[in-house]
């Protein structure tokens, strides 16, 4: 019996190691795009009627919508929020230098963070092995280190990244865009999404959208 507690040891050693890494590493799946509805559809959305254009922001705030991520971006001090955008008109819309800034009630602007700054984000989170030292009975297999950041993780984040250059007539687009709360208990709570760089089929630019986050959190879904 004794034999079988000393055998087990670093099985259950390492269990809980790969638990402790697993709020902020992405799992091993591939990471699916949400389906993106007309803007119209979303609580927090704007329409710019002149340009058929309605954008719409899309926080993944919760856990249950954070579900689709195989990275905790939560824990990471960062607030997904997917961009919506639908043309309505005859002529495609330009979206190539869009600019999108999430504005606190405080009036701090944030702008969203780039694939590389959500990678040094996750590489500095605290891991176990930076913790105390735990002793064990038999020595580990020792090997090359492994990335900060893991491959599938760096494939999430480019894949949810939004890259969309034009939104083509009668069809909606969206993509995410990260941005770094990092110290901010309540992000969402009285602030404004700013959104501009938009430009027509004439390369004129489109006039900004500000959309308040208050009609995301105060949304109430229609009773049946």
């Amino acid at each position: 019996m004794l034999a079988s507690r000393r055998y087990l040891s670093p099985l259950v050693i390492g269990g809980a190691l790969l638990l402790a890494l697993a709020p902020v590493l992405a799992k091993d799946k591939d990471f699916v795009p949400p389906v993106a509805y007309h803007a119209k559809t979303y609580p927090a959305h704007q329409e710019q009627t002149n340009e058929h254009l309605t954008v719409a922001a899309d926080p993944y705030d919760m856990a249950d919508k954070a579900a689709i991520f195989g990275v905790n971006y939560k824990a990471a001090g960062f607030l997904p929020i997917l961009l919506v955008l639908s043309n309505d008109g005859d002529q495609p819309i330009s979206v190539a230098n869009i600019k999108v800034e999430l504005i606190t009630v405080d009036r701090e602007k944030l702008e969203a963070a780039q694939p590389d700054q959500i990678h040094r984000r996750i590489a500095k989170l605290k891991r176990p092995d930076q913790g105390p030292s735990i002793p064990l009975p038999l020595p580990l297999p020792t090997g090359r280190p492994k990335p900060a950041v893991s491959g599938a993780a760096k494939e999430e984040i480019e894949a949810a990244h939004f890259k969309v250059l034009a939104v083509e007539p009668k069809l909606t687009r969206s993509g995410f865009f990260f941005f770094d709360v990092e110290g901010l208990s309540s992000p969402l709570a009285g602030a404004r999404l700013y959104v501009s760089g938009i430009r027509d089929a004439n390369g004129q630019e489109v006039l900004y959208f500000e959309i308040p986050m208050e009609k995301y959190l105060t949304y109430q879904p229609p009773t049946p």
